[in-house]
């Protein structure tokens, strides 16, 4: 019986509970009745000619003066419509020598020649001497050695002998920082006819793949 009074109470009240009408029904410019027949009374709202301001949005304070003159003394280009383009008349940044209205006004073709000739008088031409002594310097000379030497690099000339000959040569030309160096020891110790270190296996006379060729290149020019 409790269930089936809860089950009337609820069905009362769904009963009594009105509709809720759809608001948007009817209303608004969707509507075809509002566009077809409009209600009595209803006037649009149109904004008049003098509400519209026809003005500029930016002009500048003398419509006849574009270009004002700032308070340090600058010239300003009013920004505005009416107002052209300002043209860059000169350009303050290009030097005197490359103004060539500047120095045409003042120096000739002929000036030009001259000047030419005054610039190659002063060329001097260093003549190729033997090369100096080193005073005080001791050990070999390598420039001298490349170029009293004329033995071609890899042409073997020297007799040598030995075990273990590429190993060898490895281990100790690594203790050299240059291969000019590593010449300069091999001569003072008594090359390029003795190799103690077995720095020359090939027998060319230049040790750890030491090249002439550029001490002679220069001696010949």
């Amino acid at each position: 019986m409790r269930w089936i009074f809860s089950g009337c109470a609820i069905l009362a009240l769904a009963a009594c509970d009105p509709p809720v009408p759809d608001s948007a029904a009817g209303v608004g410019f969707d509507n075809e009745n509002f566009r077809t027949s409009p209600p009595a009374g209803f006037e649009p709202v149109i904004p008049s000619a003098q509400a519209v301001s026809s003005e500029s949005l930016a002009t500048p304070s003398t419509p006849n003066a574009p270009i004002t003159e700032a308070a340090d003394g600058r010239e300003v280009v009013n920004a505005s419509p009416s107002n052209p383009a300002p043209l860059q008349l000169e350009n303050a940044g290009i030097s005197d020598e490359n103004d060539f209205d500047a120095v045409g006004s003042r120096r000739s073709i002929e000036d030009d020649a001259k000047r030419r000739a005054e610039i190659a008088g002063q060329y001097q031409v260093v003549e190729a001497t033997k090369l100096p002594t080193r005073a005080g310097a001791s050990g070999p000379n390598i420039v001298e050695f490349a170029i009293r030497h004329t033995n071609a690099v890899g042409n073997p000339i020297y007799q040598r002998f030995g075990l273990n000959t590429v190993a060898r040569f490895d281990r100790n030309c690594r203790k050299y920082p240059s291969a000019d160096e590593a010449q300069t020891d091999f001569l003072a110790r008594g090359g390029p006819q003795k190799d103690r270190l077995g720095l020359d296996p090939d027998g060319d006379g230049y040790a750890c793949s030491w090249n002439p060729t550029p001490f002679r290149n220069l001696a010949g020019n």
